[in-house]
């Protein structure tokens, strides 16, 4: 019925029936001197018709509501049904796991960016580093907030942007620690290069998630961008990751393994927020600023560039 609904719209012609017949109440969509209503606009108020006040509608009800005619309504309300918006009880209509699921979706970010803000401000006050907060969706990491700066030319980044997982320490921290299948549609896709430091094969791509179990952290040397350095802790408890915090700088990777403490005390504060203290995130350091000179043990750095042998 949608292509019905689409031509009815393009054309202004009444909608018609099953049969071919005109159906009536056409002039209950919109005055007759007015533009004809689009369809997503019909959609809005069919779901707007749910306001909470009563969590199932009638038919007749949605029209009253909605304005629309009786033909616009059920035909939007068949459509929004098999989309799983709506869902159909007898002859009542209530709201459907996937508007749930958005609109779920939307709030776990919005208490997620509540919980981090101040962390990530005393991280980068600690630092003086870019920070950056990160999600995953699908095959990509979406930017959720950025505090600090570096070369807006190097790194054109913003909130919003999105990113390939696999090129991210951000993606990779989270992939570390995140669902297998999640990472078996990420190389069935293609690891497709951004730069020539890139990891672009699937054997070393696998190795590196592995070394980011083993350290809680993964890294990026220049795979994102030229120059850019970054290394990323995960969002998690005891089970996957639900986020990533980055600190990134435009140098060697010296400078952030001695940040990398700074960076886990900082997911482990977020987490404890999110889900009440428990006992890693009792105990955590709070953040502060390293020493001027925080020497990096030789042990971690041949720990590191053996891991690292494919580089």
């Amino acid at each position: 019925m949608l292509h019905e609904a689409v031509a009815d719209e393009r054309t202004g012609l009444p909608p018609r029936d099953d049969h071919g017949r005109t159906a009536p109440g056409r002039a209950a969509d919109s005055p007759p001197d007015a533009a004809p209503l689009s369809l997503l606009k019909k959609a809005e108020k069919v779901l707007a018709a749910f306001d909470g006040t009563q969590p199932r509608l009638s038919l007749t009800e949605v029209i009253r509501r909605s304005g629309l005619s009786r033909s616009s309504a059920h035909r939007i309300l068949d459509q929004l049904v098999q989309l799983r918006w709506l869902e159909r009880e007898g002859r009542d209509y209530r709201m459907g796991m996937r508007i749930l699921e958005h609109g779920g979706l939307a709030a776990h970010h919005n208490r997620l960016l509540r919980a981090a803000l101040p962390k990530l401000d005393d991280l980068h006050e600690a630092t003086g580093k870019l920070v950056q907060l990160y999600v995953l969706d699908g095959t990509e990491v979406v930017c959720l907030e950025r505090i600090g700066c570096l070369d807006a030319q190097v790194v054109p980044t913003r909130v919003g942007a999105r990113l390939p997982a696999h090129c991210t320490a951000a993606g990779k921290a989270i992939l570390g620690f995140g669902d297998p299948a999640c990472v078996e549609r990420m190389v069935a896709a293609g690891l497709h290069p951004r730069t020539h430091r890139t990891v672009t094969h699937s054997a070393p791509f696998r190795t590196e998630l592995l070394s980011v179990r083993d350290r809680g952290v993964a890294f990026d040397f220049e795979g994102t961008y030229p120059g850019l350095v970054c290394v990323a802790a995960p969002l998690r408890g005891a089970g996957r990751a639900i986020a990533a915090v980055s600190v990134s700088s435009m140098g060697g990777h010296r400078s952030l393994e001695r940040l990398i403490p700074l960076l886990q005390a900082c997911t482990r504060s977020i987490w404890a927020e999110l889900h009440g203290p428990g006992r890693a995130a009792r105990f955590a350091p709070p953040v502060e600023a390293p020493p001027a000179e925080a020497p990096v043990p030789m042990g971690d750095i041949m720990r590191w560039a053996r891991s690292h042998s494919w580089m």
